[in-house]
């Protein structure tokens, strides 16, 4: 009963912007997620306190995060 559903049309849900962003920041790392997306919270004393801080005022780096954690789980498949 604990299995995950696959949403083919919400491959997010269920998701957590925590879990993306940890999950990232595990398999990139920081410096390489500044790279990725250009947010001075990913590049400058970097955490994932205040990382969500700025991503959850900020929808457009938000979506950034989205996309870049929908082609990691793509690749990762």
């Amino acid at each position: 009963m604990s299995e995950k559903r696959e949403h083919p049309n919400a491959p997010l849900h269920g998701v957590t912007l925590e879990t993306m962003l940890n999950e990232l920041v595990d398999f990139y790392g920081w410096d390489d997620m500044a790279c990725r997306i250009r947010i001075n919270c990913f590049a400058k004393d970097p955490s994932v306190k205040s990382s969500l801080k700025f991503l959850r005022k900020t929808p457009w780096a938000r979506y950034k995060v989205e996309d870049l954690y929908k082609h990691f789980k793509q690749v990762e498949g």
